[in-house]
């Protein structure tokens, strides 16, 4: 048993060493640090902010306050939570993951499988089934803010070039827009009736969408509070770029099609044919849960697998 922890152990170092190397800068985290500066002008509105999110914390349930304590980064996953533009809650998503995991545990265990591989399995698919439809929720959302924010950014310049101040033409989009455009900035609209300033406003939606091509926008107001100029001119230059970024990520997206589909069909194949003969022939396949060599191969050949998914999705991965 020893042995096969050994090269467990040296497998996820030699990943995690992989993984450094070719991770590269945080592009996040650049965006983080341009954005300081901006953000520390307005340490007023900040302070604001945080009195505002003490008081909607004080809102949690029982649950949410319960579960808030189990899961890592609480603050974290309310913020992925909230991305989603749905209702809920940290309580919400731990109680599916307990149920998830219950119930994938005693599926597993009625199946025949080992008590440590049923719980690891479990708490896998617990965990991380959760996250994966959270993801796909505010990809999905993103999207369809992205691709129609250029048009929201020209329905601005329409409002400001006859005359309507920022603030008027942010709650007629607001009203005008359907979708997530017309919930954030509606959102927007909302708080600066009750006293918040444009900027706060703009930043704590900036940081909730996660969105590069929001930040773009509120640098963009922000810098012409503070030097001036033709904001509606400045605007449709921004809505200009902003439809040529996203022609360019389609087009990337079309070149690397290719690649991740044979990627996705490669890299799934020998999972559908160990859970259709594990399903078939439980006794022929359950060897690998008892031959430590078996074990040992096939934690060998899943951590290469990884290391090849990783490295092919860096190359397919473009920063515009």
């Amino acid at each position: 048993m020893l042995p096969l922890l050994l090269l467990m152990l040296g497998c996820s170092l030699v990943l995690a060493i992989g993984v450094m190397a070719f991770s590269g800068p945080s592009t996040s985290r650049i965006q983080a640090r341009r954005l300081a500066g901006l953000r520390n002008r307005h340490a007023a509105d900040v302070i604001v902010t945080g009195q505002t999110r003490g008081i909607s914390n004080t809102r949690d349930t029982k649950m949410d306050i319960a579960f808030g304590r189990i899961l890592p980064n609480r603050a974290l996953l309310a913020k992925r939570l909230a991305m989603t533009g749905k209702d809920w809650t940290v309580g919400q998503y731990g109680m599916t993951t307990a149920g998830l995991t219950v119930v994938i545990l005693l599926v597993t265990l009625l199946r025949g499988l080992p008590v440590l591989m049923a719980l690891m399995m479990s708490l896998a698919i617990g965990a991380g089934l959760p996250h994966l439809v959270v993801a796909k929720v505010i990809g999905r959302r993103v999207g369809k803010f992205t691709a129609r924010f250029p048009d929201a950014i020209e329905l601005l310049v329409r409002g400001l070039r006859s005359g309507l101040p920022i603030s008027e033409t942010i709650g007629v989009v607001g009203a005008e827009v359907d979708g997530a455009i017309g919930e954030e900035f509606r959102a927007i609209a909302d708080k600066m009736k009750i006293g918040r300033t444009m900027d706060a406003a703009l930043q704590e939606t900036a940081d909730r969408l996660g969105t590069p091509e929001f930040q773009f926008f509120v640098i963009t107001i922000a810098i012409q509070r503070e030097t001036g100029g033709n904001l509606a001119e400045t605007l449709a230059n921004l809505a200009d770029v902003l439809r040529k970024r996203a022609q360019m990520k389609l087009k990337i997206r079309a070149m690397s099609s290719e690649s991740k589909a044979s990627a996705y069909i490669i890299g799934s194949l020998p999972f559908i044919v160990f859970g259709l003969i594990w399903f078939i022939n439980p006794l022929y396949i359950g060897k690998f849960f008892v031959d430590e060599r078996l074990m040992v191969t096939g934690m060998g050949g899943m951590m290469w697998m990884s290391i090849g998914a990783f490295i092919m999705a860096k190359m397919i991965s473009f920063e515009i």
